[in-house]
């Protein structure tokens, strides 16, 4: 005799790179055992490969995961994961007036969504001439770097790879069309604050991020404690 068949629900969400409405089911049993296998791994790549297998699984679009914009992945797994184990999730939260005290707030993530500066721009004026599109970085460009980009290595590597075109007057170089060695003598001509206005945009770029008041039991104190990124949130 064969087993019942269970019925997924349906929901949808906006996508925040495209503004396009998806449809999304909640994530099972054997992707929710996928991302804690890949967890208890504790091998960053590992993980992000199990984020684009639950997505690539959930959605009901034909999208590549792995080039979809870091923030799509962020917000599309949050929304998975509120209608999976439920929107309301359990974090302790240091306080920051002493660095040490821990409290447990309960956060609603559907609270939780993109946070875009205002001025962020992809398009960067390097002086009256030179202009340099950026993209946004995908899970392919993450692979093999830390998401925190915490060295100057992950930086440099991260900036060639999402570099899409530079603009010299009508002149108009896609990345295809650029060797490796020219994009790197191109890097290190840039004036210190010229390479900063690169950096800029992968610190203002939209991301996940969600500010909490937070209060110290021990010293009263109030303080805001901002939650960025969803390593939060796998529980």
């Amino acid at each position: 005799m064969a087993l019942p068949k269970l019925n997924t629900p349906t929901y949808e969400l906006e996508q925040p790179s495209t503004g396009k409405t998806i449809k999304y089911r909640p994530f099972l049993v054997k992707e929710q055992k996928t991302l804690m296998m890949a967890q208890e791994s504790n091998n960053e790549s590992e993980i992000k490969n199990a984020l684009a297998t639950i997505i690539s699984n959930c959605i009901f679009e034909d999208i590549d995961p792995y080039t979809l914009p870091i923030f799509d992945i962020e917000y599309f797994f949050l929304r998975i994961r509120g209608k999976s184990v439920g929107e309301k999730v359990d974090l302790n939260l240091i306080c920051p007036d002493d660095g040490e005290t821990t409290v447990k707030k309960n956060i609603d993530l559907g609270e939780i969504g993109i946070n875009v500066k205002v001025g962020h721009t992809n398009e960067i004026e390097i002086n009256d001439k030179i202009k340099i599109t950026m993209r946004y970085p995908t899970l392919n460009d993450l692979i093999d770097i830390d998401s925190d980009m915490d060295t100057s290595k992950d930086v440099f590597l991260m900036i060639k790879r999402c570099i899409h075109e530079i603009h010299d007057g009508e002149k108009v170089y896609n990345k295809i069309d650029i060797s490796e060695s020219e994009l790197e003598e191109f890097i290190d001509s840039l004036t210190t604050k010229q390479f900063e206005k690169i950096t800029d945009f992968f610190e203002t770029m939209p991301k996940i991020k969600h500010s909490v008041e937070v209060i110290n039991p021990k010293t009263k104190k109030k303080g805001e404690v901002v939650i960025e990124g969803i390593e939060n949130f796998f529980e």
